[in-house]
C-alpha cells in the first residue's frame, strides 16, 4: 500500500488552502463538488463535507484544496484537516470511484529541439508533477511509463516534466520514421489512464514537495540565490526546448557552480554555448563576486 505524506501549502485566495500529497490521487482528472450530493463518487470529498467549514472540494492530480466558509480560519483549523487527509489517504480510503468512465481525448504533438538526437512530445494533460530523468531501462523501474518507452531499441533516454516527455534517440534510426509511432504510442498510454511513474517514485528519488523544500533549506545563502535565479531566469526558457538544469553544488572558494544538464540540454551540441554565454554570464552579473564558471554534468 502507498504511504502518502500531505504537506499545507496557501493559495492566493485566503479561503482556500491547498493540501498536496507526496503521491497522484486522480489520473489526468479535475474535480471539483459544492456539496455532499454533487460529491457521490468520491468519498473523500464526502468526508470532508462533514465538516461544518467546508463550503467547496476540489480533487486534482496530486492535491486536494478547500474552500471554507468564513466561520472559521485556516490557522486554527489547517493542521487537523491535514492529518485527517493524510490518515484516510493511508488507510485505502478511496479518493474518487469509476474516475475510469471520465475519458477525455488526449493529443500529444511533437517538437524539434535545439539538440538533434532529441525529440519533445506534449501532451494536453499533466503527466507528472515533478521531474523525472532516465538514462536506462534499470533506472526506470519506478516509471511504468519510462520502462514502456525502453522497449524501442531506438530509445536511449526519456526525461518527463509536466504535460512532455523528452526522448533521447541513437542515431540508428532518424525521426521522420519513427516520430509518429512514438506518438501514438504515448497517446494511447495516456489515454488508457496507465501510470507514469509509480506512487513511491517521488519519495524514494527524494522528489516529493517536503523533501525538496528541507533540501533547499539546508544549502548556504548563495546556493538558494543561484537555485532562484535558475528558477526564474533559466528553467522556463530551456523547458521550452524539452530540457532541464539543475542546481548540483556551489564551492564558495572557487566560485564554481555544477549544474546537471537533462533532457535536450544533456549532450547537446549547444549546450557549451548556453552555459558561457547566457548562465554563465547573468550568474556571474547578479551575483558578482560570488560566481566565476559554471561547469556542466551531462544528466
Amino acid at each position: 500500500m502507498t504511504s502518502f505524506t500531505v504537506t499545507i501549502h496557501q493559495t492566493a485566495n485566503p479561503k482556500i488552502i491547498k493540501f498536496e500529497a507526496d503521491s497522484f490521487l486522480t489520473k489526468y482528472e479535475s474535480f471539483e463538488y459544492s456539496n455532499i450530493d454533487e460529491a457521490k463518487n468520491s468519498p473523500l470529498a464526502q468526508q470532508l463535507f462533514h465538516l461544518p467549514f467546508v463550503k467547496k472540494v476540489y480533487i486534482s492530480g496530486s492535491f486536494v484544496a478547500i474552500e471554507r466558509y468564513d466561520i472559521v480560519e485556516w490557522s486554527d483549523v489547517q493542521t487537523e484537516v491535514g492529518e485527517q487527509i493524510e490518515n484516510y489517504l493511508n488507510q485505502g480510503g478511496a479518493i474518487i470511484i469509476n474516475e475510469e468512465k471520465k475519458k477525455n481525448p488526449v493529443t500529444v504533438y511533437a517538437e524539434s529541439t535545439p539538440n538533434p538526437a532529441v525529440q519533445k512530445f506534449v501532451a494536453n494533460k499533466k503527466l507528472v508533477a515533478q521531474t523525472f530523468e532516465f538514462t536506462s531501462i534499470e533506472d526506470a523501474k519506478l516509471s511504468p511509463f519510462a520502462t514502456a518507452l525502453f522497449q524501442f531499441p531506438f530509445v536511449k533516454a526519456i526525461f518527463i516534466d509536466k504535460n512532455y516527455v523528452s526522448i533521447t534517440k541513437y542515431d540508428i534510426v532518424e525521426w521522420e520514421s519513427i516520430t509518429l509511432e512514438l506518438r501514438e504510442f504515448i497517446k494511447s498510454f495516456v489515454e488508457d489512464g496507465k501510470e507514469i511513474v509509480s506512487a513511491s517514485a517521488a519519495k524514494t528519488l527524494e522528489k516529493t514537495t517536503t523533501q525538496l523544500d528541507n533540501a533547499y533549506e539546508a544549502l548556504d545563502d548563495t546556493s538558494k540565490e543561484i537555485i532562484n535565479i535558475l528558477e526564474e531566469h533559466i528553467k522556463p526558457a530551456v523547458a521550452s526546448d524539452g530540457g532541464n538544469i539543475v542546481f548540483e553544488a556551489y564551492n564558495p572558494e572557487t566560485k564554481t557552480v555544477k549544474v546537471v544538464l537533462q533532457g535536450a540540454c544533456s549532450g547537446c551540441p549547444s549546450s557549451t554555448y548556453t552555459l558561457k554565454s547566457g548562465i554563465e554570464a547573468m550568474l556571474k552579473e547578479m551575483l558578482a563576486g560570488k560566481v566565476e564558471i559554471v561547469e556542466a554534468i551531462n544528466g
